[in-house]
């Protein structure tokens, strides 16, 4: 079953084309993970799934509509987006931020209710930042303000979410903390989340759906052990590799061919150890 599809999608800036003719089927329930180069259009493809850009062509279906035809708050009650390196006001605290995510089941006849506190604070609590409600976002570390803002989302309660680059500018324990969070997300609430990665490796341990984008299409899509091979790499991403099994998850794990040392280099190193003490 699908969350979200894409029909002949085209997207670009001005004459410049960044997506064209693409069709896409997110399903329902999974993580989805975009991978691709530099500039080829992951980022451009998970805004216009968030309606935040207009398609030049095609169309977006959302709950079996166009979503060119939702009103925008029926939208945001079904899908939340959370871009990449997002900036929040100066001084605005944590439990400010995550009660922006309220926004779209406000009106002048529905003010702020007991769901709505109920929602904030099941996102402070399940991120991890009630004990920082009262903080300001920009006294944050790294991790604590994007969990903040994953909070935000999650107030916002959409079986969708959508993610630009979640471990930006993060530390390695912080991207594990983050995606592991999202994991769990997904494991226990069903929670559809697509985003994008630029860690390959990490794209292949937490994706259940990989998509690979290249040259405005998209290059091959499908589970990590059915899809990442070298060729593919080699493809998307013009890098020589060896892929194999990750000793830890069983998920497909890139070893990228470079200039650095090489096991000859080691052995060889070791060798002249062990004679000049001979």
């Amino acid at each position: 079953m699908e969350a979200i599809s894409a029909e002949s999608l085209t997207l670009g800036y001005g004459e410049d084309e960044i997506i064209k003719e693409l069709d896409l089927t997110i399903p329902k329930g999974k993580i989805t993970v975009f991978i691709g180069s530099n500039g080829c259009g992951k980022s451009t493809l998970l805004r216009s799934l968030a309606r935040l850009m207009k398609p030049k062509n095609g169309s977006i279906i959302l709950d079996g509509n166009d979503i060119a035809n939702t009103p925008t708050k029926k939208i945001a009650r079904n899908l939340a987006i959370l871009p990449q390196s997002p900036v929040s006001p100066e001084g605005l605290t944590v439990l400010q931020l995550v009660k922006q995510g309220r926004y779209p089941y406000q009106s002048w006849l529905q003010q702020w209710s007991e769901k709505d506190e109920e929602a904030v604070t099941y996102a402070l609590r399940v991120t991890g930042m009630d004990e920082f409600s009262d903080r300001k976002v920009d006294s944050l570390s790294g991790g604590q303000r994007q969990r903040a803002w994953i909070a935000m989302t999650l107030a916002q309660d959409t079986n969708i979410i959508l993610l630009d680059e979640p471990t930006t500018y993060l530390d390695m324990t912080h991207q594990i903390d983050i995606l592991d969070l999202l994991y769990d997300l997904n494991q226990t609430e069903q929670r559809t989340i697509v985003m994008v990665l630029h860690d390959l490796n990490l794209a292949c341990r937490y994706a259940d759906h990989i998509v690979a984008i290249n040259n405005k299409k998209i290059y091959k899509q499908g589970d990590p052990d059915s899809i990442i091979t070298p060729d593919l790499i080699h493809s998307v991403f013009g890098l020589q590799c060896q892929v194999t099994c990750d000793p830890i998850c069983g998920s497909p794990l890139c070893i990228p061919f470079s200039k650095g040392r090489h096991l000859n280099d080691v052995k060889q190193q070791s060798l002249t150890e062990l004679t000049n003490k001979l």
